[in-house]
């Protein structure tokens, strides 16, 4: 298997300097040892104006069998394939890649420490593989790479047999590669794109492939058009680290469009084992457990201390079960702890528990011990990756959503688009919103005046400022509105918990509007008919 790498350059900036980029020196040929056989470097030419690096891997056959123990990912893809005579030697595969990232590792990361600006800036490059199996053809290979900034992507089909034209194409092609890109970038698209186009691996693909396979696909992969399809044939279709990198991508695309760091976005709280079923949720910090009603009584005992993240959790129940709900949106649902309280009620028959953190949702499933649930039981939940300021399809139709201590945690600027992606887009029967009452602050003395509850809440508001907000969005999109307290009411600075139920009314104001223009139009044009 054969690849070459050529580049051009002037007197000030002469092509061998892709030798120093490589780590490779042009006057003399190298060998390397591979798990399955030999790769060589060499320069077939190298002057000021064009270098030409080559790269040629020799697989052992043998070596390919015994490693792979005769399975479809060790020496033959394809079952008609013998063991020991197959086109793994001479196709570009994951074995070149492999070999790439073995042989070129400095260059695949982009370090050069004597020439580092060449390194950190593209230059033109040319790339040439004889023979790319491409499973979906040369459209395929035009898929994957032409979005990556390269100015030609040619991938000519390779006849089955020049005599014979009449048998028609094989499934390689002619891949050459022609632009200016980082050679870095370039490696990195070659080291997860030529498996993806062979459809195999030679080796078993474990959870770690996940990693590589970000790392090697920062800065495109998380805007390519097929992100799909490579990162299901990168991980070859094991389907739960598909989900796993798609959903580490998504948090990449949405820190890319804020121009913020992915961390800022999956910041789930805290870890938490799964057995505590305490109650104690992110922003409880500074919340203080209140005594029972019990023990409110002169002279009465104290009953169990109840915390208030536990007497929000059942007002929101109780919301849920006045409005007949039966499929419910848990949208920012954290470390699982509503989801799990919904899935004790037989009533609510379909829980999806959406966040934007990889992190809690990996904390959820565990609190909610999935993996060891009965079957009619997981199919009541499902845990889902998303982005609450986008619309998403996945979450209309429900009776209900819920939005617990969410809306505090994003910057207002941004309240608009969570508003239209929950009431204008997914639009349920019912949405139950709570936060906290910054008046009640006042009450806790553990509390610094003028700080908010979390680290991570950019706002907390009053009542009334509450009830604008709220107001405005029922008479936008359509809802009435109620408020109820959470937590005990206190007569001057009111609960630590406030509550908005919004229910949707019978019509749409959109489509109200749009009906009442329609009929004005339409009685206006019977009218100048008549005249």
């Amino acid at each position: 298997m054969f690849l070459t790498i050529s580049t051009t350059g002037t007197p000030e900036r002469p092509a061998t300097d892709l030798g120093f980029l490589l780590h490779k020196h042009p006057d003399r040929a190298q060998t390397f040892s591979t798990s399955h056989g030999t790769a060589q470097v060499f320069y077939p030419e190298a002057s000021t104006e064009r270098c030409t690096a080559a790269m040629l891997l020799e697989i052992d056959p043998v070596a390919l069998v015994r490693r792979g123990k005769g399975k479809g990912r060790g020496g033959a893809p394809d079952a008609a394939l013998a063991q020991y005579v197959n086109d793994r030697p001479y196709a570009a595969s994951s074995l070149l890649a492999v070999a790439l990232s073995t042989v070129l590792k400095s260059a695949l990361r982009g370090v050069c420490t004597a020439l580092p600006e060449r390194a950190a800036n593209p230059l033109p490059l040319r790339i040439e593989i004889p023979a790319v199996p491409a499973r979906g053809g040369a459209e395929l290979v035009q898929a994957l790479f032409g979005p990556l900034g390269w100015a030609s992507v040619r991938a000519e089909p390779v006849p089955l047999d020049e005599r014979f034209p009449q048998w028609g194409d094989s499934r390689y092609v002619q891949l050459v590669l022609e632009g200016e890109l980082r050679l870095a970038d370039a490696l990195r698209q070659l080291y997860i794109l030529l498996p993806v186009l062979d459809d195999a691996k030679h080796y078993w693909v474990a959870p770690d492939e996940v990693d590589k396979l970000l790392r090697a696909g920062e800065g495109w992969l998380a805007e390519h058009p097929e992100q799909q399809l490579i990162t299901s044939r990168y991980l070859a279709r094991r389907w739960g680290l598909t989900r796993q990198a798609m959903a580490r991508l998504e948090l990449v695309r949405l820190a890319e469009a804020d121009d913020i760091d992915v961390e800022a976005i999956d910041n789930a709280v805290e870890e938490i084992p799964a057995e505590d079923a305490d109650g104690t949720e992110a922003g409880d910090a500074a919340e203080p457990r209140d005594v029972g009603q019990a023990g409110d009584a002169a002279g009465a005992a104290p009953s169990k201390e109840v915390s208030l993240a536990s007497r929000r959790r059942e007002a929101i129940l109780t919301a849920l079960r006045d409005a007949g709900a039966s499929s419910v949106l848990d949208l920012g649902c954290g470390q699982g702890q509503l989801v799990q309280a919904l899935l004790k009620d037989a009533r609510f028959r379909h829980i999806v528990g959406v966040d934007v953190s990889v992190r809690a949702l990996t904390i959820a499933a565990r609190r909610l011990k999935l993996d060891r649930m009965s079957e009619r039981q997981a199919e009541r939940v499902t845990l889902t990756q998303g982005a609450l300021t986008y619309t998403d399809k996945r979450l209309k139709g429900y009776d209900a959503a819920v939005l617990s201590e969410v809306i505090e945690h994003l910057d207002p600027p941004r309240l608009p688009a969570l508003e239209y992606a929950v009431f204008g887009s997914a639009r349920p029967g019912t949405v139950v919103v709570t936060t906290p009452n910054v008046e009640y602050n006042v009450r806790w003395e553990t509390l610094p005046a003028g700080h908010v509850r979390h680290g991570d809440h950019r706002f907390e508001w009053t009542r009334a400022e509450f009830r604008e907000w709220a107001g405005e969005v029922a008479r936008r999109h359509g809802y009435d509105v109620t408020y109820r307290p959470v937590g005990p009411d206190d007569p001057e600075v009111g609960p630590p918990t406030q509550m908005a139920v919004f229910t949707v009314t019978a019509a749409d104001p959109r489509t109200t509007r749009t009906t009442r223009t329609t009929r004005t139009t339409q009685t206006t044009r019977k009218e100048e008919k008549a005249a």
